[in-house]
């Protein structure tokens, strides 16, 4: 399931204001039992953008060659 900025600053608003109900951007509505709980999902949420952050860079890489005969 892929998560949008909107989707954690939603959970943050939740917390900081101490509603336990959620609704994400596309539309789905998800109730916590307490604040650990929406912690918890703000941890996932932000770890799944992360991951899809550094998915999309491209790695570097460098290969080194050597020419010639070691003495």
């Amino acid at each position: 399931m892929a998560f949008q900025q909107s989707d954690l600053d939603q959970l943050r608003a939740a917390l900081s204001t101490g509603i336990r109900s959620v609704t994400f951007a596309d539309g789905r509505r998800t109730e916590y039992q307490n604040a650990g709980d929406l912690v918890a999902a703000i941890d996932m949420v932000e770890k799944s953008i992360a991951g899809e952050a550094r998915a999309g860079r491209p790695r570097r890489r460098m290969t080194i060659l050597q020419v010639g005969r070691r003495r």
